[in-house]
């Protein structure tokens, strides 16, 4: 069995994780994984992902680079793919720190200044791995997020629940999605 992509973070506040099997290619997965366009039929938590300027328009591409920053919104705590309830919709801008299309891993920072980021802090890594078992192949999702700073007891305190089933709907969807694209 590989061992995890995921290189070792710095501890935090707390930590969402989430690692599902899914039954299709890995380079399946990982087009619909970097397609954050088409989030929103799939994707119940996080609706949609947008790589923006720094005064935050749409870039022409939405091809997803190291450097680049990206909105993430809506998300939605708790995860739904119908309309959230008031103050159930969120947003955040981060930027990209990894893409690694031959490794099958991304993942991105919490855009803001050093007061910002030293108040609320969260690295998130997504990695695709292969899995052999009983002559089938099938492909390892994993989430993990890390939250650091201050502000983080609080991001726990009202939404960690939230979040965690956010990180268990979008692999669920993840699995779904790619899967009925093999089928």
């Amino acid at each position: 069995m590989p061992t995890s992509k995921i290189p070792s973070l710095k501890p935090g506040v707390f930590t969402v994780s989430d690692s599902i099997l899914i039954d299709a290619p890995i380079e399946k997965v990982w087009e619909v994984l970097m397609d954050f366009g088409r989030y929103h039929e799939w994707n119940a938590f996080v609706r949609g992902q947008t790589l923006i300027t720094p005064t935050g328009t749409p870039l022409p591409s939405q091809t997803p680079t190291a450097g680049l920053r990206m909105r993430v919104s809506p998300v939605h705590l708790p995860p739904t793919m119908g309309e959230p309830g008031w103050g159930q919709s969120h947003s955040t801008v981060v930027r990209i720190t990894t893409v690694d299309e031959e490794g099958y891993r991304a993942a991105w920072v919490t855009e803001g200044s050093d007061v910002f980021r030293w108040m609320l802090d969260c690295e998130r890594w997504q990695v695709l791995t292969t899995e052999n078992e009983e002559g089938r192949t099938r492909t390892k999702y994993e989430s993990v997020e890390v939250f650091r700073g201050p502000v983080a007891y609080v991001v726990w305190m009202f939404t960690g629940g939230n979040l965690r089933k956010g990180v268990r709907a979008m692999a669920e969807g993840l699995k779904r999605h790619a899967e009925g694209l093999v089928a």
